[in-house]
């Protein structure tokens, strides 16, 4: 877990991994001598680019695994191979594989990767490895053919070989039914700030697609003073949320919330009146995303809470951090129509009434919070029918796991 480590400590643990590809080679051939053939493939992530080698010696090949969104993920690859905005004063700029229409942003890139010149420990890490990835057999995406056409045509032709959406990589019990056994609610690791069963109870007291709900995933959070204006412009906008809250910028995220963070008397009055719920640490998100009462998603566009989010209809604030993320937030924005955006980056400012105005569009019942929720409920249709796994009909995801099986059971002959 990463969560407490600094970026720079980060680099150097992602530089680190490299250092895996010789006990992994004498994993495989130890494998291969015992069963007498090499494995149908290996398949690896996109950032270890080193196991294309390490399949090539061992007589099999190498499928790249990519656990993001296929927009994001070209995004992500094409930005730190060709790192386009240090070949421009503009704040707006152009990316290798995207057409003109698509014009990225400076204040959408990463601080390591804004400052990246191909010779700083991050480009020295991501460009080999992503340039190797690029020669594996095929490329696995968590994604669905129907929500994202112009995402997988995009890096199909960046790329030049052959991708298979396989996603949503989400308990199946979620895409069939609303509600799901206890057993998928454990979260690896974490220990629920306040029980599911109290999360439920609460929204159950709120109507449908009223409540917000507001996370910004396991390992990202946001500034002091960005906390007290999100507070601030909760209470001013007087919807119900549920606020999953942790230490913000400059604390130990694992150390106890402090009162003195939000407003004064704010968790006193929101728990009072029942306009707000916060929980510390971590909260069942499938189970409050999937409830009847969440109208909203206010998140920091991680994949994984974007397919979360959009495999149960619900709309989104983006609010990217870090990563691919802002890129995601883009993507929802400009392609699907299921998104605003209220800021982005964690050195951004926000105001207590944009907050308002923001939520207030997006909770709306008109305009263009119908709109979003229109566009939301058509891709959650388009999810849980890509997951469809009958006798006489299956799902696009279903049948490009096959094709991936057959295609390289085929290639292996």
């Amino acid at each position: 877990n990463t969560e407490n480590l600094s970026l720079d400590l980060i680099g150097k643990f992602f530089a680190s991994s490299v250092y895996l590809k010789t006990p992994f080679y004498n994993l495989l051939k130890d494998i291969v001598k015992k069963q007498c053939t090499p494995p149908l493939c290996v398949i690896a992530d996109v950032f270890f680019g080193w196991a294309v080698d390490v399949a090539n010696s061992l007589n099999t090949i190498n499928i790249a695994f990519s656990t993001g969104g296929a927009y994001g993920t070209l995004a992500y690859v094409s930005l730190w191979t060709n790192l386009p905005h240090r070949r421009t004063d503009n704040a707006e700029f152009n990316v290798p594989g995207f057409p003109d229409r698509c014009k990225f942003h400076v204040s959408q890139l990463h601080e390591f990767l804004r400052k990246a010149d191909g010779t700083d420990l991050w480009s020295k890490f991501m460009q080999p490895q992503i340039l190797s990835s690029f020669k594996s057999f095929g490329w696995l995406c968590n994604t669905v053919e129907e929500i994202e056409p112009f995402g997988l045509d995009l890096l199909r032709k960046y790329i030049k070989s052959p991708v298979w959406s396989i996603g949503p990589l989400l308990p199946k019990s979620w895409l069939i039914n609303s509600s799901a056994p206890a057993s998928v609610r454990q979260h690896a690791g974490k220990e629920p700030g306040t029980s599911p069963e109290k999360c439920v109870q609460w929204l159950d007291m709120h109507s449908d697609d009223s409540v917000l709900y507001i996370s910004f995933g396991s390992q990202n959070t946001i500034s002091p003073s960005n906390m007290m204006e999100l507070a601030t412009g909760l209470e001013k906008a007087g919807k119900p949320f549920l606020w999953v809250i942790r230490p913000p910028l400059g604390f130990d995220l694992k150390a106890e919330f402090k009162p003195e963070w939000l407003p004064e008397g704010f968790e006193d009055r929101m728990s009072r009146n029942n306009q707000g719920l916060l929980v510390k640490n971590w909260a069942p998100q499938l189970e409050i995303l999937s409830h009847r009462s969440t109208g909203a998603f206010l998140s920091h566009c991680g994949w994984n809470s974007t397919m979360e989010s959009l495999s149960q209809g619900v709309k989104i604030i983006g609010w990217p951090l870090v990563a691919e993320q802002a890129y995601n937030s883009k993507m929802l924005v400009e392609e699907m129509g299921v998104a605003v955006e209220l800021t982005r980056g964690v050195r951004s400012s926000i105001s207590s009434d944009k907050v308002k105005e923001v939520i207030e569009m997006v909770m709306g019942k008109e305009g263009k919070g119908r709109d979003m929720k229109r566009k939301a409920q058509e891709i959650a249709e388009h999810i849980m029918a890509a997951v469809k796994d009958e006798v006489n009909e299956k799902g696009s995801s279903i049948k490009a796991l096959d094709d991936f099986v057959s295609t390289i059971t085929t290639a292996r002959k």
